[in-house]
């Protein structure tokens, strides 16, 4: 009986050791560090089963020349990396990971929140500096701000029981209202508009797809609460990015964290980008980043809000489940 051939693009050699163990002799099992996408779509001509993370691209090129693939089991849940229509039009099943770090990526946005409330980033470069004055550093309490929530999903409801526990206030926007959360957990849920007027906080974790593309955007920035933070550990593109820096310059947003920002798929490798011939919109999104990273009331952090041992080996084993439980013809955690 032929092996199953399964290829992990974007793989660390730790991630390589933890899945071997999780496959028997059956299977074929191919590691690459890099991502896949068109200038490599060869690697995986004659593999049966792929697994990506979020910075490769399989589009319809990728999928064209993948004649043997049968199934794609991303490890992440988004999937815009994904064409999933052409994927299904080629016979290819897909598979995601939609629950395995509500509380890592929450725990991540308070950091991120907590960094820029105290302005912990700030003092920690001034001390490295010699430097204990504390000129500037002044903070404020979470406890009585308002909590803005786009999102209550998996990971935004666990973000709510945190606010909770600060003793923060919560309003919510969400276009799908669980009618029982708001006296479980003590929030309300109000419109898109109403949450941005009122925010002291705004915090992404809603999906990005059609309907949530540049759901912040040139034309609602300026309802927002003048010096309200901002916090992003979703995608970057449900806030348009001119409307992000302009909220940033024109200190509407009192403060940003990051954990996802424009173009940050194509300046992940930075020195071997500039070796290369680049489009002018990828240098225009290197020299953005790089007017962030000057700003003292930014903080950057490269797309790890998900990154915990716990939150991996629990990504990890789900794409395994997901695999196994598609050659076994049971339910997986089918992207449709």
């Amino acid at each position: 009986m032929p092996k199953t051939s399964v290829a992990f693009f974007e793989t660390t050699a730790k991630e390589k050791k933890y899945l071997k163990k999780k496959f028997d002799k059956n299977f074929e099992l191919f590691f690459f560090p890099e991502q896949l996408n068109a200038s490599n779509a060869g690697l995986i001509s004659n593999v049966n089963i792929v697994s990506p993370f979020i910075y490769s691209a399989i589009d319809s090129t990728v999928l064209n020349k993948a004649k043997k693939l049968k199934f794609i089991a991303t490890r992440s849940t988004g999937f815009n990396h994904i064409d999933v229509k052409k994927a299904h039009e080629n016979g290819v099943s897909v598979a995601n990971v939609p629950y395995y770090g509500e509380n890592t990526v929450a725990e991540h946005t308070f950091a991120l929140i907590l960094a820029l409330s105290r302005n912990i980033h700030k003092a920690y470069v001034r001390t490295l500096r010699n430097d204990f004055t504390l000129t500037g550093l002044q903070g404020f309490d979470l406890k009585g701000k308002t909590l803005g929530v786009i999102g209550a999903g998996s990971i935004g409801v666990h973000v709510i029981k945190i606010a909770k526990g600060f003793g923060m206030k919560v309003i919510v926007h969400d276009p799908r209202p669980n009618h029982i959360l708001p006296e479980l957990l003590d929030f309300q849920y109000v419109s898109l508009e109403e949450l941005l007027k009122n925010a002291d906080i705004i915090t992404l974790h809603c999906p990005y797809n059609t309907h949530t593309h540049h759901l912040i955007n040139m034309d609602n920035i300026e309802l927002v609460k003048k010096g309200a933070l901002f916090i992003n550990t979703a995608r970057s593109g449900i806030i348009e990015s001119r409307a992000l820096y302009y909220a940033i310059e024109n200190d509407i947003f009192g403060g940003a964290g990051l954990d996802v920002f424009e173009g940050e798929e194509l300046v992940n490798e930075e020195n071997q980008m500039l070796t290369k011939n680049v489009s002018v919109e990828h240098l225009e999104a290197l020299l953005r980043k790089n007017l962030l990273l000057r700003k003292e009331n930014v903080i950057l952090t490269p797309h790890m809000a998900f990154d915990s041992v716990e939150a991996v080996e629990r990504i990890l084993d789900i794409t395994v489940e997901n695999i196994k439980a598609f050659l076994d013809g049971k339910n997986y955690q089918k992207v449709i």
